[in-house]
């Protein structure tokens, strides 16, 4: 039998097999670097992208919350206005309401009363005066109880007095103001065409 030394052979297949594992490995290195850089590169730009958009929303979101501000401002601005409206509408629609009051008060004031002071305080008003009786107060009450424009007669206070020797019936009532809605009183004033 021929004997073949195969060692140097095995020695330089060994050899050519570790250097194609470097080179494998090499490449792998490499090809794993070069994926690493590409997808670094795709996240990164996905990232940028990312941000821009962000950026965008913010400056966006700034420009709403400025406007938000605004018309903010500019209800409490429309609020305002309307509560002066309604202020001025309402004295407007009122503010004959003391002429009817003073027209009432002398045509419901009997004959014998006669009327030192007159306070308003909201829709309560205040009398006092003298009368040459109780009964002439009495009558006063009845009268103003009748009246379209007043309700609510109220006597405070009846005392005695003396005024220029005569003996007289010093009072304090208090009435109330009754105000007409808005649809009576434009009944009233389509009923009076």
């Amino acid at each position: 039998m021929i004997r073949i030394n195969l060692l140097p052979h095995r020695e330089e297949a060994r050899k050519q097999r570790r250097q194609g594992f470097y080179g494998l490995a090499l490449g792998m290195i490499v090809l794993g670097a070069l994926v690493g850089v590409v997808v670094s590169m795709i996240i990164g730009g996905f990232v940028d992208a990312q941000e821009a958009k962000n950026n965008f929303l913010k400056t966006e979101i700034a420009k709403l919350d400025k406007d938000i501000a605004e018309i903010k401002r500019l209800k409490g601005q429309i609020n305002a206005l309307l509560a002066r409206k309604q202020v001025i509408e309402s004295l407007q629609s009122h503010r004959a309401e003391t002429v009817h009051l003073f027209n009432e008060l002398a045509r419901q004031t009997p004959e014998g009363v006669y009327l030192k002071s007159i306070k308003q305080e909201g829709l309560k008003v205040t009398l006092n005066g003298y009368a040459q009786s109780n009964a002439r107060v009495s009558t006063l009450m009845r009268n103003l109880d009748g009246s379209e424009f007043l309700e609510k007669p109220n006597l405070i206070e009846v005392k005695s007095d003396q005024v220029d020797d005569r003996r007289v019936s010093n009072f304090t009532l208090q009435i109330s103001l009754e105000r007409k809605s808005d649809a009576e009183d434009e009944k009233g004033k389509g009923g009076r065409k």
